[in-house]
């Protein structure tokens, strides 16, 4: 088929996804990274919204019907993201999409979901050029210019410092977009960088670049990528006897940074969208049914993977359809929805006003230190 035809078939496709039978489930795809490097986000997100979707569904489901999660892994490989989308408007008939985690692979998957006029969810998707691509593309995380503020606030209220170095992956658009708007901030806020360097995502070895941030006296490095490098750069970095703090965003959330880094990363800190420690009702309670079912404690990532799917349930029951126009107005009219991450306004850019939270990890654990409000 030819590619000029690919925007007519995924229109199509979503059409014949609103004229299921009554009796049909209502279908919803979810993508991520399940396999690869970037697997710890993947992972927790589907395990938050399959958790969602079984309550829903032993609750009755919604309008009348079960939901049916169908999710596909991206492997952590670039354009595995698109190919697997297309499958889902095209063969699936879903009627909304959830993720990505990693801001990539978001960016791949919302121009067909667009085209295909098939809400898409971010769930972890911090860079702002994702819900930018389109009125049908939404988001239940901060974004990076909020997460770079909030680490420059730390980095100046908390940490105390005036000369930060920032190092930042350079083929990621999360890390990019994060660093830009650190540097903005911290320098609007009287900080200076010490030292500015960079990195591919998938490297190992820091040393060169630990070594001129040493050399410029920085006194805290901000490592704006994801867990796997950010432990690395904490291990290489101590090895090489810098002892300043080390902080980053919510791509550190992971198991893995604590059993790659071990004993380095130890008093490290990073952004995130909420804190399992919290006493409210919602997130105790949530804690408890996640546990019950995963034997784990959840992190922001399932959180979030939580929220976006009874996000999307509460949107079906106020559009009071699954068709895809119907379902985006309701998305967009979206006001204080009382997620586990926080109460959840849809604003007019489509992106989720909520508040961050510090976390550190302290005795090989990770702990809450702070919460910041939008």
């Amino acid at each position: 088929m030819r590619n000029a035809a690919l925007p007519l078939l995924l229109v199509a496709a979503a059409v014949l996804s609103s004229v299921a039978r009554a009796d049909d489930p209502i279908r919803v795809g979810q993508f991520g990274a399940f396999t690869g490097k970037e697997a710890a986000f993947g992972v927790s997100a589907r395990k938050g919204a399959i958790l969602a979707i079984e309550e829903v569904n032993a609750a009755g489901g919604v309008l009348g019907r079960k939901i049916e999660l169908i999710t596909e892994d991206n492997q952590s490989k670039q354009g595995e993201s698109a190919t697997i989308v297309k499958k889902f408007v095209a063969r699936d008939h879903v009627v909304a999409v959830l993720g990505g985690n990693a801001s990539a692979n978001s960016l791949e998957a919302a121009p067909i979901c667009q085209t295909a006029h098939v809400p898409m969810i971010a769930i972890s998707s911090t860079d702002p050029k994702v819900t930018q691509m389109g009125d049908y593309i939404f988001r239940v995380c901060f974004i990076d210019p909020f997460q770079g503020a909030v680490l420059a606030r730390f980095a100046t209220e908390t940490l105390k410092v005036k000369n930060v170095a920032v190092l930042t992956s350079m083929n990621s658009p999360y890390s990019v977009g994060l660093s830009r708007v650190f540097r903005e901030r911290f320098f609007a806020g009287g900080g200076k960088i010490a030292a500015d360097q960079r990195y591919s995502e998938g490297d190992k070895d820091f040393r060169a670049q630990l070594t001129a941030i040493k050399a410029a006296g920085a006194e805290a490095i901000l490592a704006s990528g994801y867990y796997t490098e950010a432990a690395l750069i904490c291990k290489q970095a101590r090895a090489l006897g810098l002892t300043v703090p080390i902080f980053g965003g919510d791509g550190w959330e992971a198991p893995e940074l604590l059993s790659i880094g071990g004993p380095a990363v130890e008093g490290t800190y990073y952004s995130a969208s909420y804190t399992s420690e919290s006493t409210s009702p919602e997130v105790v309670a949530f804690v408890q049914r996640f546990h019950a079912r995963w034997d784990e404690t959840p992190d922001s990532i399932a959180a979030l993977g939580y929220d976006a799917a009874m996000l999307l349930v509460d949107a079906l029951k106020r559009a009071g359809s699954a068709e895809g126009a119907a379902l985006r107005t309701a998305l967009a009219s979206t006001r204080d929805f009382p997620g586990v991450t926080g109460r959840t306004t849809i604003d007019a850019q489509r992106n989720a006003s909520k508040s961050a939270v510090i976390i550190t990890v302290k005795e090989g654990k990770f702990a809450y230190v702070r919460t910041v409000e939008p």
